[in-house]
């Protein structure tokens, strides 16, 4: 098991990113010529909202889930198995640039909110292995929505994650990484509100238990800054869920 404050403080929660079912859905509705029994693999799949989605949305398919988290893993398995989908889950706990599959072995590769733990371009080039031709990948990526975006936003992001690009950048990197862009669309800001009104709770609740723990008293310093940014700057950025097609001729 990965021991790690910031896992306590997106255990419990709902989702561990921005997001909600009709945006997994309308994303899914984007891929076309789905084979039988189609093979998905969701990657840094958390307690797996968008994987039990998937699995309501898909009847004719197998979802096998991935997180380096076990705890994460056991609360997907019991929530699949509450709603009968257990026989089309398979759970993995594997680090997302470490993964155990034989090359081209899933139709879909999914992944809400997770790439930029490994690097949205190193993900894209590692991961395209598992995926069989003409495959599909659906993530959501952060994006400018702005080209000037304010200093304090852009000092943050610095800091936290400076391979954020604009959308047509990150489009660039896409069709370098050899794939097709079949379509994009914005994630609504309601869906970090939503995920941040669930996170500050956690936080709140749980700060007292790190009080004297250095490395712990930064993870949720930096969550209040993370949540007090985008409350202050909704238009200047956020998730782009991209949906991607791998092209055979790269």
């Amino acid at each position: 098991m990965v021991e790690s404050p910031i896992f306590e403080i997106f255990d419990g929660l709902p989702r561990q990113g921005p997001g909600n079912n009709k945006c997994t859905e309308k994303a899914f509705n984007l891929l076309s010529s789905l084979p039988a029994g189609t093979k998905i693999l969701d990657i840094g799949c958390g307690v797996g909202m968008q994987t039990i989605h998937l699995a309501k949305i898909c009847n004719d398919c197998h979802i096998t889930a991935t997180d380096i988290y076990q705890p994460f893993l056991d609360k997907l398995m019991e929530n699949a198995v509450k709603e009968g989908f257990d026989d089309r889950i398979t759970t993995v706990c594997a680090s997302m640039d470490d993964l155990p599959f034989e090359a081209e072995e899933f139709d879909i590769i999914w992944s809400e909110g997770s790439i930029f733990v490994i690097g949205f371009e190193k993900g894209l080039s590692y991961w395209k292995q598992f995926l069989k031709d003409e495959g599909y990948i659906a993530l959501t990526e952060s994006t400018w929505f702005t080209d000037e975006p304010s200093p304090e936003v852009l000092q943050f992001w610095q800091g936290c994650y400076p391979d954020i690009k604009s959308i047509p950048d990150t489009e660039k990197v896409i069709m370098a990484a050899g794939y097709d862009l079949i379509d994009r669309f914005k994630l609504p800001a309601s869906t970090w509100y939503d995920f941040y009104s669930h996170l500050e709770k956690r936080v709140d609740d749980i700060s007292d238990n790190y009080k004297g723990n250095t490395d712990a008293e930064t993870i949720l310093s930096f969550n209040r800054k993370e949540i007090k940014i985008f409350r202050e700057y909704p238009d200047e950025y956020g998730y782009t869920f991209f949906i991607l097609q791998k092209n055979t001729n790269k």
